[in-house]
């Protein structure tokens, strides 16, 4: 990972792209004062494959997954002030 502060990555940016690109770097870090505040990565670095409804058919949900639901939340609002 390479990090690079915002002024240089403004007069830079083709050649950070072009590293990205062409793998010479996976991912860089852009930071103003020191701190970090955006990350060049290549598009396709995102979630691969689907995601959603994955564990379809792997278990199954009983009819009765709600029954406790008031339990549960005087459970987790016993100690707060609402």
């Amino acid at each position: 990972m390479d990090t690079v502060k915002i002024s240089q990555a403004k007069s830079t940016l083709s050649r950070l792209v072009d590293a990205i690109e062409q793998g010479r770097e996976r991912e860089i870090v852009i930071t103003r004062g020191g701190r970090p505040v955006a990350k060049l990565v290549p598009l396709g670095s995102g979630p691969v494959g689907k995601r959603v409804g994955v564990a379809k058919g792997t278990f199954e949900v009983p009819d009765s997954i709600d029954a406790h639901n008031e339990v549960i939340a005087k459970l987790f609002s016993a100690g707060s002030n609402t």
